[in-house]
């Protein structure tokens, strides 16, 4: 192996089978001689575990030196993972909306996009983002080019989405799951403002002068306003044990009954972990959450009931899951189970309604908006900093009383203690 130059090339002789010689300085460089004399000028390199060459042109029209600053730059691509060919045809065509997305998705996995109040998108809105990418914009306007995408593009995106046109049902990962993909304004609203994000990153990178999502006609969808009624609660109250005794797993009864009674999102409570729990300080410090860290009070009824909960040993959170030491991840399910045997239509009624009900029960006893936004963890309403020693009195007396007449109402004093033994 030699460094390629004029008289190593121009001494090269033909065999009876194409053959190579790679330069000794520059790793993936080389020249390919065919039986009839010719010699092309190349590069070579390993993409996605598969090799992958990309001509540069035939000696005589490029001299070695020409065709190695080519090959420097080929290289350059290919350390991103592109072919060099298909990133000229990118660049003679423009950048697709497949492509931009993915660019997008990079940068956002990086920290570069800001979500709420200004941090990094968290792990979980980027999933949620992914599947709204995956399965709405890359097929009705992914290959689209960028350049070419107008407001009238956009609005028809958005009646296909509504419409239900990238609808679909099929296996999902897990044993016996099934993902369910739909349409309506709900969705194509909130996919339609990822999608403006989307392009105004398009606009900043100067691949196009304005966002083409900005003026676009997005659905007003109706933002569900259901709430648990007091007869409503009794119900679910009488059911949650019944359901126990008859095999239900302790985490779903307990789960529900821990929503109800805290107005937290799923989410939170399938993440929460006993080290977050401040009985002393009648509060919970999440660790991190839709709004980041935050500090929200108990009423004396959640905490009664947590202590019917005894702790997994070797495992943090409170809802441990049953076959490892992380969390419990069958809260959907079993709130579906419970909501029908209570004869709730969980298509209506979700385990957000509790949180929803939560804050209208809040609202019934005469507190005011600011109050319920702190009860609830919202960004503008709120406790977020960590370094909180002792929560307002007001705040832990309001918790205390929504807690209290939610549990009064489920009837939950006939309760046990619950644990895995």
């Amino acid at each position: 192996m030699a460094r390629i130059g004029a008289r190593l090339v121009n001494g090269l002789k033909p065999r009876e089978k194409d053959y190579f010689v790679w330069d000794s300085d520059l790793e993936g460089f080389g020249v390919r001689i065919y039986p009839s004399g010719t010699v092309k000028y190349l590069v070579q390199r390993r993409i996605d575990g598969k090799t992958k060459r990309a001509s540069i042109g035939k000696h005589g029209v490029f001299t070695p030196d020409e065709a190695r600053a080519r090959a420097r730059d080929f290289l350059r691509v290919m350390e991103t993972g592109q072919h060099p060919k298909e990133a000229e045809r990118a660049e003679r065509t423009g950048v697709t909306v497949a492509q931009l997305c993915d660019d997008y998705l990079a940068a956002a996995e990086k920290g570069l996009i800001k979500g709420k109040g200004g941090r990094p998108k968290k792990a979980s809105t980027l999933d949620t983002d992914k599947g709204r990418i995956e399965r709405h914009i890359k097929p009705l306007l992914g290959k689209r080019l960028v350049k070419e995408l107008t407001t009238a593009d956009v609005n028809q995106f958005i009646e296909d989405v509504t419409l239900g046109k990238t609808a679909f049902q099929a296996k999902s990962g897990k044993k016996r799951g099934l993902t369910r993909v739909t349409g309506g304004a709900g969705t194509a609203a909130r996919t339609a403002g990822l999608l403006g994000g989307i392009l105004s990153r398009a606009v900043a990178k100067g691949i196009i002068p304005f966002n083409p999502a900005f003026g676009a006609d997005k659905p007003a969808y109706k933002k569900r306003e259901r709430r648990l009624t007091p007869q409503e609660y009794g119900t679910l109250g009488e059911t949650l044990p019944q359901a126990e005794r008859d095999g239900e797993r302790w985490q779903v009864t307990k789960g529900i009954e821990l929503l109800a009674l805290s107005g937290f999102r799923l989410g939170e409570l399938e993440q929460l972990k006993w080290s977050e729990i401040d009985r002393q300080g009648s509060c919970v410090r999440f660790e991190d959450t839709k709004e980041g860290h935050s500090v929200r009070p108990l009423g004396r009824a959640f905490l009664d009931c947590l202590g019917t909960i005894e702790g997994t040993p070797g495992c943090p959170y409170v809802l441990p899951s049953p076959s490892s030491d992380g969390p419990f991840g069958g809260m959907r399910g079993g709130w579906r189970r419970i909501a029908k045997r209570a004869g709730l239509a969980f298509e209506d009624v979700t385990p957000h309604t509790l949180r929803r009900s939560f804050a209208s029960v809040a609202g019934d006893l005469g507190y005011s908006d600011n109050t319920i936004g702190s009860l609830l963890g919202h960004a503008k309403g709120s406790v977020t900093s960590r370094y909180i020693i002792n929560l307002d009195s007001f705040l832990i007396s309001a918790a205390g009383r929504v807690s209290e007449e939610i549990y009064r109402s489920m009837n939950l004093s006939t309760l046990t203690p619950t644990s895995d033994e």
